[in-house]
């Protein structure tokens, strides 16, 4: 080798050195986390390896085989899974968060949730950076991020009333629609069984959405019917095909199901109206949760919508007149009916009847149990377990490559707090229904990807470092029916944004959540969500 070539490649690698570490004469900088020996699921479908994963700050800097980095801190993950944290797309945490001792969100993180999605059934906020401003002044224990509520919009621009939109507040809507996309709102929300959302016609919706498809967010909607009450499940679901089909929007059905005995069965059908549209190129998605009963409030299971019109006091004025109940009874008698009767009405909120049916109640009273049912919508609406869902039906939608993991965590139903473990112990460990690897995706990447979060959801170099060290056989729902607000167990280290929230399985007083905002991260040509799941 000549003189010449040889300098040339002395002076080429000190550059080189120079460029990657700044001066090769510095040891790099530690990391501030090293986790070893864990069998890391990252999202993908990958197969699961025992693997290290580095953190620097509030990024996952190092995935790779190497043991012996130099770090502040070095967990020892052997006999534990290492994944993603978890994403929860439909959730109620939004009290929880406004809640100076449940900010922490506790029954989520033990979960080994580290973003919860909020504004849920038309709920949420106008004002989304009115949120963020509370957030940031109070922490919070898990990530956040907000879809803006049809039903919110509507009560800001028209209050309650059971009508169509005028012309100007139409406009009005889309513009405060529109100034939440602007800062971050990841869509529109909506409430279709639910007052104020009910009283809204398809096209009404189809023009909402058409803002939030200009700026790539999603339509999650709680449908207009999942039994037999108005248009049907069948109905319900084209109705939310239609709406993306008409607008561009991406539609994400929240808590898909088919409730009550009058549609046992039309999940295939379902499934069949779903794959179509995405044949179409439309994108529809879910998400489900892995329980028999849902959760309302008993006043939205069997008061008749019309008696809605204008709020629930107005509601609970015409309750208490005997000739309108006497005109409604019929209706609330075969709501009942449509919820499985009496037996299968389980209070769930707390009171004196918590843990009883509403026919043990109706006995107790010695009242008929529609009356029964006023009595207690009358003295608070308590909320309600249904038990109202076949297996066979749930499984079928599961196995969907579009349904993705969601809680619709709201108090009383054991699905707050269990819903996550749940579906690991019954589906991947008892009935193997789903791999490790396809029930992390479907609590983490897809739903990052559905909700355009950019940089969560993967164990990969450069995301988030939002991560969940848990036990294989350990993890487990600790909540019941009888006693719904016992936290989840398994999950021992918990990382949010880089820092610990659950340190050797103990809460630790970190609240480092953020609010989230939608990103942009999905372009026409990204055809992850509809061909790559």
């Amino acid at each position: 080798m000549s003189p010449n070539l040889f300098f040339r490649m002395i002076v080429t690698l000190a550059m080189v050195c120079m460029t990657v570490v700044g001066n090769c004469s510095q040891k790099p900088e530690p990391l501030d986390v090293l986790i070893i020996h864990g069998t890391l699921v990252d999202g993908s479908k990958n197969i699961p390896q025992v693997l290290s994963l580095g953190i620097r700050g509030d990024k996952i800097v190092y995935i790779g085989p190497d043991t012996t980095l130099a770090a502040k801190r070095v967990v020892d993950a052997s006999n534990l899974i290492v994944t993603p944290g978890f994403i929860d797309p439909h959730t109620h945490a939004d009290a929880d968060l406004r809640s100076a001792e449940k900010r922490a969100n506790a029954a989520w993180l033990f979960q080994g949730v580290t973003t919860v999605i909020i504004g849920s059934d038309g709920g949420g906020e106008v004002d989304y950076e009115a949120l963020g401003e509370r957030l940031s002044r109070h922490g919070t224990g898990t990530n956040v991020a907000q879809f803006t509520g049809h039903g919110a919009l509507r009560r800001t621009v028209m209050g309650a009333d059971n009508r169509a939109p005028t012309t100007t507040e139409l406009l009005q809507m889309k513009s405060l629609l529109a100034t939440a996309m602007e800062q971050g709102s990841l869509g529109l929300s909506s409430g279709l069984f639910y007052a104020p959302g009910s009283f809204s016609k398809t096209d009404e919706l189809i023009a909402l959405a058409g803002i939030v498809a200009d700026y790539n967010g999603v339509h999650d909607s709680h449908i207009r019917d999942e039994s037999d009450y108005s248009i049907g499940l069948l109905g319900s679901i084209e109705e939310i095909i239609e709406i993306s089909r008409q607008s561009g929007v991406a539609g994400h059905i929240s808590h898909i199901k088919a409730l009550g005995p009058s549609v046992w069965g039309q999940s295939q059908a379902v499934i069949d109206l779903i794959d179509d549209a995405r044949l179409e190129g439309l994108q529809i998605t879910a998400n489900q949760y892995p329980w028999l009963a849902s959760g309302t409030h008993l006043g939205n299971a069997l008061v008749p919508r019309e008696m809605m019109d204008g709020g629930k006091p107005a509601m609970l004025l015409r309750l208490q007149d005997k000739k309108v109940v006497a005109k409604i009874r019929p209706q609330m008698q075969a709501n009942l009916i449509r919820r499985g009767g009496a037996d299968a009405l389980l209070i769930t909120g707390n009171s004196q009847w918590r843990g009883k049916t509403l026919a043990e109640i109706s006995r107790l009273t010695s009242s008929e149990p529609v009356d029964a049912a006023i009595a207690i919508i009358l003295d608070g609406d308590l909320s309600v377990a249904s038990f109202m869902m076949q297996e066979r039906d749930v499984e079928r939608l599961m196995r969907q490559p579009w349904v993705v993991t969601g809680s619709d965590g709201s108090q009383g139903h054991p699905r707050k707090y269990a819903t996550f473990p749940k579906k690991y112990q019954k589906y991947v460990q008892r009935r193997s229904l789903l791999t490790l690897s396809e029930f992390v995706r479907r609590s983490s990447s897809l739903t990052a990807e559905i909700l355009n979060l950019c940089d969560r959801g993967y164990l990969l170099k450069g995301y988030r470092a939002d991560v969940a060290l848990w036990s294989r056989s350990g993890f487990q729902a600790m909540a019941d029916y009888q006693n719904p607000e016992k936290l989840a167990q398994g999950v021992h280290y918990l990382l949010v944004n880089g820092e610990f929230v659950i340190d050797d399985g103990t809460l630790t007083p970190s609240r480092t959540g953020q609010l989230l905002a939608r990103q942009s991260c999905i372009t026409n040509s990204d055809t992850r969500i509809l061909n790559n799941n």
